[in-house]
């Protein structure tokens, strides 16, 4: 199997992936074509990791704060060479923690959407009080959206769901301001007859504190809703961590023991809302592979990266989502 890897396009630069590209070796059997400046890169590689390892030198990085559109004409950026990679068949799956949109961008136009496909969709994983995860999509691909468009979320979502779950009855629900039939907007409430017709394991309208209660295993969303839904989430996790690290440092001795105690607990729970644990957002609807990392990825989220691009190749997503088209 081969991974491409875009080693340059992170927030804090090739360090950090490259050490996940390490991690992810040291346990799984792939070869990794590394995209970005050779001569900063190959200097992080232990000697024994070299036979694992390709290099294709690109001097280019999307920036961050630049407009996804340039993606397109900087044909010697890291993220255009690795898509061009895939497209050419030359790997299996792409991994990148650079500029999403482009990336999303690149994926869409470069490879295609799978036939039937209308709009690809960003899927991430939120956690639950069950200690699993819902899946959630679109969370940033599609701002505007029709309800053909959320009821084909609610499709790949349920291929994917299956294969990184281990569930075959996926139980999918459908984000809106009230569990009643009545509620949501013009096109919630289109999309909600659509997927009660077509899906047996459709459970209805969920709020968004559902999700984190694990009531469905898919939650579909349009991708400008998901995102604030996403960034909202991440914000207020962080914020809680901050208030009870915070409190502890203005407690009393008693207070400070009994919080050492907890620690295990703390690193529980941290172990579960981190997003590192899942690495990365696929690309679902696209003809091929595409892991999204966050920008912020340390190497652990990386490794988890590669590894859900392994698992989505191994499983053949992809083709799984072009049969489900065809059921549907």
């Amino acid at each position: 199997m081969k991974i491409a890897i875009d080693a340059m396009g992170g927030d804090f630069g090739p360090t950090p992936i490259i050490k996940g590209v390490i991690k992810a070796l040291e346990k799984k059997d792939f070869t990794a074509y590394l995209i970005g400046k050779e001569d900063e890169i190959r200097p992080l590689i232990p000697q024994k990791y070299l036979s694992k390892i390709r290099f294709i030198n690109s001097d280019d990085v999307i920036k961050m704060e630049e407009n996804a559109t340039q993606a397109l004409k900087r044909k010697e950026s890291t993220i255009y060479k690795s898509i061009e990679l895939l497209k050419a068949g030359e790997v299996d799956g792409v991994v990148s923690a650079g500029h999403s949109g482009a990336t999303m961008s690149l994926a869409t136009l470069k490879l295609g959407r799978i036939k039937g496909i209308k709009r690809p969709a960003i899927v991430t994983f939120m956690p639950t009080i069950k200690r699993s995860y819902t899946l959630v999509l679109d969370v940033g691909a599609n701002v505007d959206c029709e309800a053909i468009h959320l009821y084909q979320f609610g499709l790949m979502g349920e291929v994917y769901a299956k294969v990184v779950l281990n569930k075959e009855d996926v139980l999918i629900g459908l984000l809106s301001n009230g569990e009643e039939e009545s509620k949501g907007n013009s096109i919630t409430k289109e999309t909600f007859k659509m997927l009660k017709e077509k899906f047996p394991n459709f459970k209805g309208n969920v709020e968004g504190n559902d999700v984190f209660k694990g009531v469905v295993d898919v939650v579909v969303t349009d991708g400008f809703i998901g995102n604030i839904f996403l960034k909202t989430s991440e914000g207020a996790a962080e914020t809680i961590g901050a208030l009870i690290k915070d409190e502890i440092k203005k407690s009393g001795l008693l207070q400070k023991i009994g919080a050492i105690l907890l620690k295990p607990v703390f690193r529980g729970v941290k172990k579960i809302t981190d997003y590192a644990e899942y690495g990365g957002a696929p690309l679902l609807g696209v003809n091929g592979c595409v892991i999204i990392a966050h920008g912020k990825s340390n190497e652990k989220a990386i490794k988890n990266a590669i590894f859900q691009a392994i698992k989505y190749i191994e499983n053949d997503v992809t083709e799984k989502i072009k049969e489900s088209l065809k059921v549907h």
